[in-house]
């Protein structure tokens, strides 16, 4: 039983070890030769440039939102008080 503990914990640690290990390798110079890290770097700009695209879109987006909430929102309670709308008339 000590045998069979006592290898799953050097398991457990051999396995930590190497897991750190690999982390340790993202940390290249930016000034770098290699061209698959070069071609990482440019792909993580890319998408980089991609995020904030998207995100000025999304805050485009969420205003022109609330815009027309507010815009629905002013028709339904015209329609509720009895009023008629614009469009109707």
């Amino acid at each position: 039983m000590k045998k069979i503990v006592s290898t799953l914990l050097f398991c457990m640690f051999s396995a930590a070890s190497a897991c750190w290990a690999q982390t340790e390798v993202d940390k290249t110079p930016a000034g770098t030769n290699d061209q698959i890290v070069q071609m990482h770097q440019r792909i993580s700009a890319a998408n980089r440039t991609y995020d904030a695209k998207v995100a000025a879109a999304k805050r485009v987006y969420s205003r022109q939102k609330a815009a027309a909430a507010k815009e629905r929102d002013a028709a339904v309670a015209a329609a509720r008080d009895g009023v008629p709308s614009a469009e109707t008339q």
